[in-house]
């Protein structure tokens, strides 16, 4: 039976090569014999109308095309849709944006949204954890100190577009920053702290590759949390750049544990998860195992 394929797009994602790269993205899946429906939103909230419509309809794809927003609007659709449905939708994601680290954390070529189509058209599912973070899913990373704060000054930067903002946000917000009071409970056990920052990954990736939870597996039902201990913001400066290779994890102020359930509270704390705001603290974070299916590379 053919599948039925909804790719919701948000064509302005990397700076325009969602719109550039969609007639090779739309014949992969044609040429495979699908029978495919692309929408092609304007922002947001027009995206999210349209995933939502795809999954009530209950077609068998739900295909997103886009930055992490796209990846982290499929999750929550198709996340609902399986929790609550007879005939779940089953999600398949295409990169065009400047950080992709969903589609890293699961094994999809961040820079190639064709190869990813046709993972898509290939049709191998293979189910993932996701994180619930209150009443949100998230299936990447959250990020709930000064990297969530630096995401926050990211998405407010008109310029530059892409990747550029992080670092400029960076140095922005380091020079004011200080260490944030936690109460983690972490599996029942409180811990008071103050931290730089806690993220807690179902995936290894965020701000376009930089690997903060360099040991997560997205299959193996658990939460992966990495607490930096204050340090100096000179000292975090240098770390920042480490994380790239996961090499920041070896340095003493690094700390990484995994869990089931973490409790997220103090004040002035907010999340940030696959790059979108979820909130302020606190922030209950649950892992859900297997509680996605998605096309993606079955080794």
């Amino acid at each position: 039976m053919t599948r039925r394929v909804t790719l919701v797009v948000n064509p302005s994602s990397g700076k325009g090569r969602a719109q550039e790269m969609l007639p090779l993205v739309a014949g992969q899946l044609r040429d495979a014999g699908l029978d495919l429906r692309i929408l092609l939103s304007r922002d947001f909230a027009e995206a999210q109308r349209m995933t939502r419509a795809a999954a009530g309809e209950a077609v068998d794809v739900l295909a997103v095309m886009g930055g992490d927003g796209m990846m982290h609007l499929g999750v929550n659709t198709c996340a609902d849709a399986h929790a609550g449905a007879a005939h779940p939708t089953t999600l398949g994601l295409v990169p065009a944006g400047t950080g992709n680290d969903l589609c890293r954390g699961v094994g999809l070529d961040p820079a190639d949204p064709v190869a990813a189509a046709k993972v898509i058209a290939d049709g191998a599912v293979a189910p993932i954890d996701l994180l619930k973070v209150n009443d949100r899913y998230v299936g990447a990373v959250l990020a709930t100190g000064f990297d969530a704060l630096v995401n926050g000054r990211a998405n407010s930067m008109g310029w530059p577009k892409g990747s550029m903002r992080y670092p400029l946000a960076t140095l922005a917000e380091l020079r004011v920053f200080s260490p944030l009071h936690y109460r983690l409970t972490i599996d029942g056990e409180v811990r008071e702290l103050d931290a730089m920052f806690v993220a807690i990954g179902n995936t290894t990736s965020y701000g376009g590759g930089m690997l903060i939870c360099p040991r997560a597996d997205p299959t193996d039902g658990l939460l992966d949390v990495t607490i930096i201990h204050p340090v100096s913001r000179l000292k975090l400066l240098r770390l920042l750049p480490l994380m790239y290779s996961g090499k920041f994890a070896r340095d003493s102020a690094v700390e990484q544990l995994q869990a089931r359930e973490v409790l997220v509270e103090g004040p002035g704390l907010v999340g940030y998860g696959d790059g979108e705001l979820i909130g302020a603290a606190p922030l209950r974070v649950s892992t859900m195992p297997k509680a996605l299916p998605l096309y993606r590379p079955v080794r």
